[in-house]
């Protein structure tokens, strides 16, 4: 890296004049600024936008998202992936109103202590909201310091994550910590890109190792990933005269947290021969204490969950007799919006016969 090369002014211009607009920079407010990175998490500005409008409509204050259920949240949440974020949204809204009688962190530490929020959401909510010099480090912001600095370390090494943590606290500046913040995740988005960056319009060019180097293409570096899982699953359309779908709600805690779906049987090691009827059918009764009838296979859908890849055989029928012991089952029309539902099970109920 270049010592006498004015990293922070560069960006900071780029910022001024090709930073990009989007709804929750026009504000400091911190609750705000908080719910649009938590939905940032691993997610894309584009998928992000739609919601975040919509959220704030729903549970316009900290105060009425904590007063809320949680399904309410689940709910406006559905589509977005990820939904643990969710729940420590609604959780951490829930410690804000009861137990910092409604006041905001203004510390790292403070942050750091709500659900879901991390050294680097934390950092950026000081840094826009407060003001305050803290560095940032996501996924766009690791992919530019690698690059120039030319880091060999994998940046998902501990290794390569400090490095990479030293070097943005050493280029935030202490003025405007918040534009900056909000410039070098700009920077990584729209120019310092994964695949073909467009070198000759980044303000750091002139002070890149890698652009020096021609390597631009070899960073940043990262340890191979474990091999992915394989599952499969079986998932009931169970059909009443009227097309409602018997639904069931996950339980709270783990994958899918508390989010409703078909009716299923526990996933297995993936196979690549799909049950038949027969077998089906029988344990569609010992699982759920549920007969049908016209028992079909309708389709078969793919899903990768962050840790696996999952194939969800789908079979449709029509109730008989019988119904699922305990709570959380219930009948559900595909036109109603009041039950929150994952992509996955979205795509099960969508999927065409």
């Amino acid at each position: 890296m270049n010592p006498d090369f004015p990293y922070a002014g560069k960006l900071l211009e780029f910022y001024a004049t090709s930073g990009r607009s989007l709804p929750w920079r026009d504000h400091r407010d911190p609750y705000r600024i908080w719910v649009a990175e938590i939905m940032l998490q691993q997610t894309q500005v584009t998928t992000v936008r739609g919601y975040y409008d919509r959220f704030l409509t729903k549970f316009p204050t900290v105060c009425e998202l904590a007063r809320a259920d949680v399904q309410e949240v689940r709910a406006q949440w559905q589509g977005l992936g990820y939904y643990r974020r969710a729940e420590h949204l609604h959780r951490a809204a829930r410690i804000i109103q009861n137990d910092l009688d409604q006041h905001f962190p203004d510390t790292l530490e403070g942050w750091m202590a709500l659900p879901g929020v991390g050294r680097s959401t934390a950092g950026a909510i000081l840094a826009i909201g407060w003001n305050q010099r803290h560095p940032i480090l996501d996924g766009n912001c690791k992919r530019v310091l690698a690059r120039l600095v030319a880091l060999d370390e994998p940046v998902n090494s501990s290794q390569g994550e400090g490095i990479l943590w030293s070097l943005a606290a050493l280029l935030t500046p202490e003025r405007c910590p918040g534009n900056y913040a909000q410039a070098i995740m700009d920077l990584g988005a729209t120019v310092c890109t994964p695949h073909a960056p467009h070198c000759p319009e980044c303000p750091w060019r002139m002070g890149c190792r890698a652009l020096a180097e021609g390597r631009v293409d070899q960073y940043p570096r990262k340890k191979p990933p474990r091999g992915c899982p394989k599952y499969s699953q079986v998932a009931f359309l169970v059909r009443a005269k009227d097309g409602r779908i018997l639904m069931h709600r996950r339980p709270e805690g783990g994958l899918l947290s508390g989010l409703w779906e078909p009716l299923s049987l526990e996933r297995q090691i993936f196979s690549l021969v799909p049950p038949g009827v027969a077998e089906v059918d029988e344990q569609l009764w010992q699982h759920w204490q549920i007969k049908c009838r016209e028992m079909n296979p309708v389709g078969t859908v793919q899903h990768r969950f962050t840790h696996f890849h999952l194939t969800v055989w789908v079979f449709a029928c029509h109730h008989e007799s019988g119904w699922p012991q305990g709570d959380g089952v219930c009948w559900w029309h595909p036109g109603q919006t009041d039950l929150p539902i994952s992509t996955l099970h979205s795509k099960v109920i969508m999927i065409k016969k």
